[in-house]
């Protein structure tokens, strides 16, 4: 360990964080590879090592025998600073090496308000921040992850990024790059071979125009690029490797559990989910696979918790024949097996039975509509019934704790609606008055609100975000609406709500933004105690642009997007379609029961959704 390490380890909160070493890690001879890459995280040690998707891919980039995966993450403030102070670079765990000696960094970015992170770890590896001022090949910087599918206000830092799932494009990008280290190519000559990868996106392979309203006016690619960048995606997700040996942390992390994926896409077509749209088509696991990759990883970790993982996980078919399949091996073992992402249509006492033959965890239910019309109009298909009659079976079986979730500003939402969450609280606590069996133990029924935002590749990606001052107002309505002394209420504050809105939509002009707010300071602004709207509000207008316009602003459905040269597999016709129902009330039809031609299953090779 460096000299500089174990003076400054001491004085920080958590040491284990920065010190790597953790049961599982890989390490390889780096005389025997020849490409060093750094796989960074711009969030702390906590959450990073709760990403799934760090973990499969940490795994897949190191089965290629001529790379070295390592992983980075942000230093907290407190080593932030004694880092600065000792000269110490930012540096990797598995080797303790700084990042000047690595041939990649690769981001993963799956927040927008994470955006300057990723320059203040690019400045503390010593490299300069655009990618104009970076000339050579080496070191190549890249990004994915879900924040990628607007890639435009990180366009002028980024050589490249990958759009959809890395579990392949990674490695043949990386291939690419392992022939050009050795025949001596070019940055240049690297990157035009690299744009026709599937997946991937070179920001400077495309020129963008405005008007003179400040919209874009064309995306224009050039030197044999794409029109448009189609996602990529894994067409079988039982053939690739999942990691049944990760690592284990050596302190407490978020999801310091086994996280099993069970599938991805989603069958529900929420019509504000950017999620439910960018992860098309629904591709599932065997239950299978399933019960035995989740055994192997208990016997290789030690955990003693298992969470079943998807957008809408009580979805799986054979959500049963797997929770019976772990609970043999779990339950004599006191490893708790939870389910998040539960659906309050399809809640039924023989999963709740499952579920708590080890363990009772809290209930935890997205309603996001405080009325039937406007759960409608959002395409969130459950009704008033199905959260009672779920919160009865709750009950009966012994709970006490029901969290809800809302969102507030939606399209076309009125103060009705948001009167109706309340309204709805009151309901759900007579429910338990009623059915409860365990009455002594007392109840506790959790509201929670977020601030809509407006998110590309979704039916409402044309919408207007309300503004803060709105959403406060509605945040005091519901407020003065929950009269319960059982009903605790929680919202997201909503200044941070309007720039993510402002990033998500944002164009390439934003990236001075970003670049200005960093250079006052601005790093991990995901977290309250570092996100400072007045900085980001004065960056703004220092560049003469006004975040409402990106936010707060309704588009045409004719108005060039920024993101247009991105195609997640979703027609727009399917998009505008979707968002025409909403403003009727209107319901479409889960993937189950019907397909809506969405254009996402033509990404899959002689295959059909969920086959």
């Amino acid at each position: 360990m460096d000299k500089r390490l174990e003076r400054i380890l001491p004085k920080v909160q958590k040491p284990a964080r920065y010190t790597g070493g953790e049961y599982n890690q890989i390490l390889k001879d780096k005389s025997a590879v020849n490409l060093r890459v750094a796989f960074c995280f711009p969030d702390t040690y906590e959450i990073g090592m709760s990403n799934l998707g760090m973990k499969i891919l940490y795994q897949t980039m190191n089965s290629l025998p001529y790379v070295w995966c390592e992983r980075v993450f942000a230093p907290w403030s407190d080593m932030y600073d004694l880092m600065k102070e000792q000269g110490v670079p930012l540096y990797a765990l598995e080797s303790g090496d700084g990042l000047d000696r690595f041939d990649v960094l690769a981001f993963s970015v799956g927040y927008e308000m994470a955006y300057t992170t990723v320059l203040d770890m690019l400045d503390m590896a010593g490299l300069p921040v655009r990618s104009r001022d970076r000339q050579e090949l080496l070191p190549l910087v890249f990004m994915g992850g879900s924040a990628g599918v607007n890639p435009e206000p990180m366009a002028p830092f980024m050589d490249l990024f990958v759009i959809g799932e890395g579990e392949e494009m990674n490695n043949e990008l990386l291939a690419l790059l392992h022939q050009a280290k050795e025949e001596g190519w070019s940055k240049q000559r690297f990157l035009a071979a690299a744009v026709q990868i599937e997946g991937v996106y070179v920001p400077s392979l495309y020129d963008i125009s405005y008007g003179e309203d400040g919209t874009v006016s064309a995306i224009t690619p050039l030197k044999g690029a794409p029109q448009q960048v189609k996602k990529r995606i894994i067409q079988d997700l039982d053939s690739v490797p999942f990691p049944t040996n990760p690592i284990v942390p050596s302190t407490e992390v978020v999801q310091d559990r086994v996280n099993l994926e069970l599938f991805r896409g989603c069958v529900r077509g929420c019509r504000f989910c950017q999620a439910g749209y960018i992860y098309r088509p629904i591709r599932s696991k065997k239950p299978e696979t399933l019960i035995r990759q989740g055994i192997e990883t208990l016997r290789n970790t030690g955990y003693e918790d298992i969470t079943l993982l998807s957008l809408s996980s009580s979805d799986y078919r054979s959500l049963g024949m797997v929770c019976d399949g772990l609970l043999e091996f779990c339950e004599p073992r006191s490893i708790g097996v939870s389910l998040p992402s539960l659906r309050a249509d399809n809640f039924s006492m023989e999963l709740m039975e499952k579920l708590q033959r080890v363990r009772k965890s809290g209930l935890t239910f997205a309603v996001e509509g405080g009325s039937q019309r406007l759960r409608d109009a959002i395409n969130k298909n459950v009704t008033e019934e199905d959260l009672l009659n779920t919160c009865r079976i709750a009950f009966e079986g012994g709970w006490n704790t029901v969290k809800l979730y809302y969102m507030l500003g939606l399209p076309t939402e009125t103060d009705e609606d948001i009167v109706g969450i309340a309204e709805m609280a009151d309901r759900v606590l007579h429910c338990w008055r009623t059915y409860s069996t365990a009455k002594s133990r007392g109840v506790r029924i959790t509201i929670s609100t977020s601030c809509f935002i407006p998110k590309p590749h979704s039916p409402f990606q044309w919408e207007a975000q309300i503004a803060p001052e709105e959403y406060l107002r509605r945040v005091n309505l519901l407020r003065a609406s929950i009269k319960a002394k059982n009903v605790v209420y929680n919202w997201h504050d909503a200044e941070t709500s309007f720039i993510e809105a402002a990033l998500s939509r944002g164009d390439r002009k934003v990236a001075d933004v970003v670049e200005a707010v960093w250079r006052k300071g601005g790093r991990l602004e995901a977290w309250s105690d570092f996100f400072s709207y007045e900085r980001w509000l004065s960056s703004f207008s220092e560049f003469g642009l006004d975040p409402a316009f990106y936010a707060s602003r309704e588009r045409s459905v004719d108005e060039v997007l920024p993101w247009d040269m991105i195609h997640v597999g979703v027609r727009k016709q399917h998009l505008i379609h979707e968002r025409a129902m909403a403003y009727s009330a209107a319901l479409s039809p889960d993937c189950r029961h019907a397909c809506s031609a969405c254009g996402a299953a033509s990404l899959l090779q002689g295959r059909k959704c969920d086959e």
